[in-house]
């Protein structure tokens, strides 16, 4: 089954501030609270349409987080609270884009790291730690791992899309040709969000600070 990999923009803070702090939120999270509790109903649809039976809904697990807590123990629970997460984070950001589609997402950045290794790219900068690395520290809480065992999320700072870009960009010429498409595609895409971010530098208004990256399907 092919997996989806997408990205959006976000302040950190705002979709942490989301979680426990149920009972408190401030008007204008409450209104994006109820938004939110309408996406899960209709996520729930999806799963109940696919009679995937997790044994927690999606509209459950996002109360769960909104009090401050994944602590369900049902067999399927990092399935309903990745939704959850989604829709947290969805609410908090930019329009969502895609990165790529792969079949085995784990896999190829495995085999794509070991390679921007042996030309001499920092450990710190591989793609598939911060593509598939987790939730930032700062989250109050982890998520149980869904049952394929990979996390569904990552994030970059936006601060350092141009050092990570510019690392591949000096090292292009010596990948192994079935990496370089990939690659390419990745840099453009780190290059126009630090763009983006550069340009905004400045303005009150503007405090997104971090990539979020989502693996679907």
């Amino acid at each position: 089954m092919s997996r989806i990999i997408s990205y959006s923009t976000a302040d950190k803070s705002h979709a942490i501030g989301f979680l426990g702090a149920a009972g408190h939120f401030t008007a204008e999270q409450e209104r994006l609270a109820g938004i939110m509790r309408e996406r899960a109903w209709a996520a729930q649809a999806e799963v109940d349409e696919q009679d995937l039976g997790w044994g927690l809904t999606v509209p459950e697990a996002l109360e769960h987080l909104l009090a401050g807590h994944a602590s369900s123990t049902a067999p399927a629970a990092g399935e309903a609270y990745a939704d959850a997460m989604q829709i947290v984070i969805d609410r908090n950001s930019s329009d969502s884009l895609e990165l790529a589609v792969y079949s085995k997402p784990a896999t190829f950045f495995d085999a794509l790291g070991r390679e921007l290794l042996r030309v001499g790219v920092s450990a710190d900068l591989l793609p598939g730690g911060f593509i598939m690395g987790g939730l930032p520290a700062e989250f109050p809480f982890r998520l149980p791992r869904p049952s394929h065992a990979m996390e569904n999320f990552g994030f970059w700072p936006l601060e350092k899309t141009k050092p990570a870009a510019d690392a591949y960009r000096a090292v292009q010429d010596q990948l192994d040709g079935n990496f370089t498409y990939e690659v390419e595609q990745l840099i453009q895409k780190l290059d126009f969000e630090h763009e983006g971010w550069a340009e905004r530098q400045g303005i009150d208004s503007y405090t997104q600070d971090t990539i979020f990256f989502s693996i679907t399907g």
